[in-house]
């Protein structure tokens, strides 16, 4: 786990939207979320890399559902934030918070 890391924009973007989603954040809801707040059209290899790495950083952690015949019988990979990806995410946000206040300033 490496938590150190500082979170890109996207990454930044991808944990919203799983705070918004909560127990519904998979590829499909997380994309959707993503596209229908940003206006941007993004592919699912974006998102998956992004929840790969917040994984790596100990920010999110995915958890398999249940096999559906929707699906063909496979299962979804759920993604939640963890504590470090809140406060990361937190941290990102007081930081833009400043600087929006040095433009403000000016």
């Amino acid at each position: 786990m490496d938590g150190s890391g500082r979170l890109g924009r996207f990454e930044e973007i991808v944990l919203l939207a799983l705070v918004r989603l909560g127990e519904n954040a998979y590829g499909v809801t997380i994309r959707r979320e993503i596209a229908e707040r940003t206006g941007r059209d993004i592919s699912f290899g974006s998102v998956y890399t992004s929840l790969e790495r917040l994984a790596r950083k100990g920010y999110v952690s995915p958890r398999m559902g249940e096999p559906t015949p929707e699906r063909g019988g496979r299962a979804k990979r759920y993604f939640k934030i963890e504590a470090p990806g809140l406060h990361a995410l937190n941290q990102s946000r007081e930081i833009v918070a400043r600087l929006e206040g040095l433009v403000h300033a000016q």
